[in-house]
């Protein structure tokens, strides 16, 4: 019995470590933002966004949108990927076998027209392209059908079909707000090293009014679970990858929104079905390669161009989301093992895939170390002292952190620019780790059982979407 209690306020012990590591992590990341983005406003007065269209050094973008089974967004995202302010693009839509009326309303709305025949350079394998179709009302706009074999495959075949130096990924559930190109593109002509990899800011699209793929009018979502999920985005956005980009530790950029070189891209290969985490491997694969070849390169964040994307609004669509993201992640931890610890791979391999894996068992030990903490307290293991320090690291330092990522919205970008939003915001995100956040740890507790048993099946999330306008 004396032994039982040893082990468990051992564990206690660790899990205090947990919380006051992971939190210190936080922190740094935090301060870092907080400096970074007052930094980067003060550059910004000096750039005219628009001005940027008149560089020659500008390059012409490709803008790839898979789509399986997405009638009911496909043509309000198509319609504002084609209305971006942008010299040079264009747009393709892979259909990925879909079995509803993508293509059939891609058809309708855009006068599309079956080419006869087309010849195109393979040069990633893919599925069977079975037919390619260009719209009579605009000249940028591909459409392309192929058999159905996930999304990765479907990105290749854009790959393949694209003409343009970049490749700029957009889930066809999301709108790219009218600079967003422009924004990315800055980087490109600033950097002093080759850029390969970019992304930026992704908002919860769920309750934002839209007219042909234009935002009207922004506005937090109904639903209570899309309302947590608004302030989980702003922290993990605004102040956590914005913090490692800072340190220059970028391996995550949004499937939903980021930008490629298209030879880097090609130099590895492609997306990879490895992982259902394609947009996390992808960047890990990137850092790999052009570390190893000891090329000089940029992959980064940029935290003012904007995609609003749609997130679930049912729990049980939440969990599959959720679950992927964690398979995803610990898959491609697994896969790219050897960079750990690494100074070959620099910040990456020293600092943030450990971190990465870090926080990746942080649900597990967050959906046992809260019944067994409150257990210990009860039974008298541990003293009121130590209980204490549990709740401020466990809970009440969270709602610091979602406090001052709130903040830090209002007084940088100020996207929700009315007081009843900051208002509203500040409620979820006290609320947010009263259990919404525990449920996501359960969640990603059940995607890494899936991962030890060796699930690999992408699970679709399920759309209550009906505005395809």
């Amino acid at each position: 019995m004396e032994l039982l209690k040893e082990l468990i306020l051992l564990f206690n012990y660790f899990v205090g470590f947990y919380y006051f590591s992971l939190n210190t992590f936080y922190s740094l990341f935090f301060i870092l933002a907080l400096i970074g983005t007052f930094i980067y406003l003060k550059k910004l007065r000096y750039y005219y966004i628009t001005e940027l269209k008149a560089y020659q050094s500008l390059p012409p973008i490709t803008i790839v949108i898979p789509a399986f089974n997405e009638e009911s967004v496909i043509i309000r995202t198509v319609k504002s990927a084609l209305e971006v302010d942008y010299p040079f693009f264009e747009v393709i839509v892979v259909n990925d076998g879909s079995t509803d009326n993508t293509l059939e309303f891609l058809k309708s709305e855009f006068s599309l027209v079956e080419l006869p025949f087309f010849v195109y350079k393979k040069t990633i394998p893919t599925a069977k392209v079975k037919r390619v179709f260009i719209s009579e009302k605009y000249e940028n706009l591909i459409v392309i059908d192929k058999e159905r074999k996930g999304k990765t495959d479907a990105l290749n075949c854009g790959l393949n079909f694209s003409k343009f130096p970049y490749f700029c990924t957009l889930d066809a559930d999301s709108i790219l707000e009218k600079d967003a190109l422009l924004r990315l593109a800055r980087k490109i002509i600033d950097s002093d090293k080759p850029v390969i990899a970019l992304g930026g800011v992704v908002r919860v699209l769920n309750g934002v009014e839209f007219k042909n793929g234009h935002l009207e009018k922004i506005e937090l979502p109904r639903s209570t679970l899309a309302n947590f999920q608004v302030v989980e985005y702003i922290r993990a956005f605004l102040f956590g990858r914005y913090g490692i980009e800072l340190i220059r530790g970028t391996s995550i950029l949004s499937g939903a929104f980021s930008l490629f070189q298209k030879e880097a891209l090609i130099r590895v290969g492609g997306f990879s079905s490895n992982t259902v985490a394609e947009d996390f491997e992808i960047i890990v694969r990137l850092h790999k390669h052009y570390r190893e070849i000891g090329k000089p390169y940029y992959i980064g964040f940029i935290p003012d161009p904007v995609c609003w994307t749609w997130v679930p609004e049912k729990v049980f669509e939440l969990s599959k989301q959720r679950r992927r993201w964690q398979l995803g992640l610990l898959q491609t931890l697994w896969l790219n093992r050897r960079i750990f610890f690494r100074p070959k791979y620099g910040v990456v391999g020293m600092l943030i895939f450990p971190f990465y894996l870090f926080e990746a068992f942080g649900a597990t030990i967050e959906v046992v170390g809260y019944p067994v903490v409150i257990l210990s307290y009860c039974l008298g293991i541990i003293d009121i002292n130590f209980f204490k320090l549990f709740l401020v690291l466990a809970i009440l330092y969270g709602v610091f952190l979602n406090v001052g990522g709130i903040f830090l919205e209002e007084m940088s970008f100020k996207r929700y620019p009315g007081w009843n939003h900051l208002f509203r915001l500040l409620i979820f995100g006290v609320a947010e780790n009263f259990g919404y956040r525990q449920l996501t740890s359960l969640f990603r507790l059940i995607g890494t059982l899936q991962f030890i048993l060796g699930y690999r099946r992408w699970e679709v999330v399920k759309k209550d979407v009906h505005k395809n306008n």
